[in-house]
């Protein structure tokens, strides 16, 4: 059971999730926020939202490519409910097992956010889109933070503490840059530097999930359970 929520589903979703960008990018008709006769969809021009449209920027159905990252997004559901076992392979110290259960429950809370995105494409529920994207990576800075402290308290190896300061400190600085930056829309410079930090902070969490999940491993083993 554990091996199952903690491991297989955290990797399982995190390979979904790149793969489906990849397909849904390939299916995307064209368009972005400044030029709608842009031809298909450009990874330093289009924001990883445009995948999930019900139409693109050119203003073409696009139900492919809504269909695989609308769906990924909705799968990190499950990595959030694999993240509510974790706390259990802490258990033996009480301190280490509050501060993971304190993390989890944010984990799980930032990840429902992340399904919240593929629930309402932004040409449709712009406002909710907005609210569940920005949202999810603010709440996953205290969950960052709270693992921080449990992976250094533990046996599980140092590299998997590193690895999730890294996360909380990309994630923070990108919760900044979102408060402070202007509108892509200001210019065409503005929509590929937040295009392009999107897609890095996105795919340095994706990466932290797919690690987490060999840290988790290593604890399953020590412990001699499944």
């Amino acid at each position: 059971m554990y091996n199952f929520f903690t491991v297989t589903i955290l990797r399982f979703v995190s390979i979904y999730f790149v793969i489906s960008v990849f397909v849904a990018a390939y299916f995307y008709p064209g368009g972005n926020i400044h030029d709608p006769l842009q031809v298909g969809y450009s990874f330093s021009h289009n924001f990883l939202s445009d995948l999930g449209g019900y139409a693109s920027r050119a203003g073409e159905v696009n139900f492919l490519s809504a269909f695989f990252f609308n769906f990924s997004m909705f799968t990190f559901a499950a990595v959030g409910i694999g993240f509510l076992f974790v706390p259990w392979l802490f258990k033996d110290n009480k301190i280490n097992f509050y501060f993971a259960l304190l993390g989890s429950l944010f984990f799980f809370a930032g990840t429902i956010h992340f399904a919240g995105v593929g629930l309402t494409p932004h040409d449709l529920y712009l406002y909710e889109h907005i609210y569940f994207a920005k949202t999810a990576f603010r709440i996953l800075i205290p969950a960052g933070f709270f693992y921080i402290i449990v992976f250094f308290r533990s046996s599980v190896p140092n590299f998997y503490a590193y690895m999730t300061l890294i996360f909380f400190l990309f994630t923070t600085g990108y919760v900044i840059y979102q408060l402070t930056n202007g509108s892509p829309r200001d210019s065409m410079d503005a929509l590929i530097e937040q295009v392009t930090i999107q897609k890095v902070i996105s795919f340095i969490s994706v990466i932290n999930i797919f690690c987490l999940s060999f840290g988790f491993k290593a604890r399953i083993k020590e412990l001699n359970i499944d």
